[in-house]
């Protein structure tokens, strides 16, 4: 009896362990992480510009969301108007955010900074983003990318 109990409890230990994004609608109002205000937020086109005047800086910005974790939602993209990305994470992986998010315009308040990402890191994102093989194998160079690390985002539409 012992071992049956044991081995429930390990196999329910087991199903709580694993990572899933937050599931469910994602509407404008909701907030995820510390509660923010919509005030003050830039647009995420004037980051790069901020940033080569401060190589790090906190602020408030406001992007549309192009791509989710796929596996527990513990980063996300906002898309530039120039198509390049801005990559968020959450700070101290305090809050995830659900797939949903993907299309929807959203304010973030944090740090960001320009940051150099190795080979090896952008191909464990691409996994995460589940890329194809190919793709993934495509990732030969580093690259020099605007982070940023969010302590709260307000979704606004």
């Amino acid at each position: 009896m012992k071992k049956i109990f044991l081995i429930a409890l390990l196999f329910l230990g087991g199903k709580v362990m694993m990572a899933q994004p937050p599931a469910g609608p994602v509407n404008p109002g909701d907030t995820y992480g510390e509660k923010i205000q919509p005030d003050g937020a830039i647009a995420v086109d004037a980051l790069p510009k901020a940033l080569a005047v401060n190589n790090t800086m906190d602020t408030k910005i406001t992007g549309k969301v192009t791509d989710v974790c796929s596996k527990k939602g513990c980063w996300l993209t906002l898309e530039t108007s120039d198509k390049t990305k801005v990559f968020v994470k959450m700070k101290d992986y305090a809050f995830f955010v659900p797939t949903e998010m993907i299309g929807k315009t959203v304010v973030l308040d944090g740090q960001a900074k320009l940051k150099t990402t190795s080979v090896e890191e952008l191909q464990h994102y691409a996994e995460d983003a589940k890329k194809s093989k190919e793709e993934i194998a495509a990732i030969t160079k580093p690259e020099t990318e605007v982070r940023f690390v969010a302590k709260g985002i307000l979704v606004v539409n």
